[in-house]
């Protein structure tokens, strides 16, 4: 929740002012933002919860398998060009993304985690691909049907402005059930992480309307280098233990990089 306020808070300052107007609500991107601060926090959330039962690489790499369903929609919606080397590209990030995200059999492991079912192993990473690939979609079809790069702070706001009042709603249940307990180291996690996440975001629409018309190219890259960096550093922050087949899959993940990007 405090992620998502933050991100409000980091929107509206380098906006210069909160646009919450009575106007916002009969902007044409309006029912998009409450569609995607409604995904915000349930990924997010999905997210966390992969990170803290499966691991770090895992989450990340299931969520970054979605890359082909933006790639898919782009060539569709957009009748984007894709060469073969782009082509090439995309099913060497596929085999990269299965092969970093192979993981010896689940058990009872340190810390938080548990023994996960076999049936929970599967649909955590098939939420995650589904949710996350018509996320990144999404961010496509509004920044190119809605947004002009002057309302784009405005959007977003918006967005992590839903995204954090259905977590604030949430959380008060929560808490009144004694089924969570607030704490307020969240408040500076949320701050920690808000300011980072909005500007992925932000960033993200900004690369995307300076290279119009190469969605294909430009989604996949930025899935593949978050798959890249996640696995890396859950190697050197949290000792997670990769397999040589799993940096196999980090190596062809370069390689795919490249592969679409001259693609």
């Amino acid at each position: 929740m405090f992620n998502h306020f933050a991100c409000v808070a980091t929107g509206s300052f380098i906006n210069g002012s909160t646009p919450f107007h009575e106007s916002t609500l009969q902007q044409p991107w309006f029912k998009y933002a409450l569609l995607m601060g409604a995904m915000f926090i349930f990924i997010f959330n999905i997210v966390g919860f992969a990170t803290q039962k499966i691991g770090v690489a895992v989450a990340s790499v299931a969520n970054k398998l979605s890359l082909v369903i933006p790639f898919v929609f782009s060539v569709y919606l957009y009748n984007e060009k894709i060469s073969l080397l782009k082509m090439a590209g995309i099913i060497v990030a596929l085999l990269a993304v299965v092969l970093t995200c192979l993981q010896p059999k689940p058990d009872v492991e340190e810390g938080s985690r548990i023994k996960i079912s076999p049936v929970l192993l599967l649909l955590v990473p098939s939420v995650l691909f589904f949710s996350s690939g018509l996320l990144d979609t999404l961010i496509k079809y509004v920044e190119q049907n809605f947004l002009d790069g002057n309302n784009n702070n405005i959007y977003l706001i918006t967005a992590f402005l839903v995204a954090g009042t259905i977590g604030a709603i949430t959380l008060t249940i929560l808490v009144f059930t004694g089924k969570q307990k607030f704490s307020y180291k969240s408040i500076i996690a949320g701050i920690c992480i808000g300011v980072p996440n909005y500007f992925s975001i932000w960033c993200l629409m900004k690369v995307l309307k300076a290279n119009a018309g190469n969605s294909s190219a430009i989604i996949p890259i930025n899935n593949m280098g978050i798959v890249l960096f996640s696995a890396v550093m859950a190697w050197i922050l949290f000792k997670e233990k990769l397999s040589a087949i799993n940096w196999l899959g980090i190596v062809l993940s370069v390689g795919a990089i490249a592969l679409i990007a001259f693609g």
